[in-house]
């Protein structure tokens, strides 16, 4: 409760206070966003130990993703099936 009389009392907080409070709310909402929906990002090392295979590459990773067109390069899949 002291901080709400300490913004009463100086009302040129509240705008710090509000910036503040949406700064924090918003680092805090893409980390939780990045823990669930980004494929780099990676908790549980131990369940599972090659993740880099469980990635779509046709699924862009970034947030904003601009004319990015994936091809397999056929050498690599060629490896990826003689090595499974």
């Amino acid at each position: 409760m002291n901080l709400f009389q300490l913004l009463m009392k100086k009302k040129e907080l509240i705008p710090l206070a509000l910036i503040m409070t949406v700064a924090a709310s918003g680092a805090s909402s893409f980390a939780v966003y990045s823990l669930n929906k980004k494929s780099d990002v990676i908790i549980d090392r131990r369940g599972n130990p090659e993740p880099w295979e469980a990635v779509d590459p046709s699924v862009p990773g970034k947030l904003i993703t601009i004319n990015q067109q994936w091809k397999p390069i056929e050498e690599l899949q060629k490896v990826r099936r003689a090595t499974r």
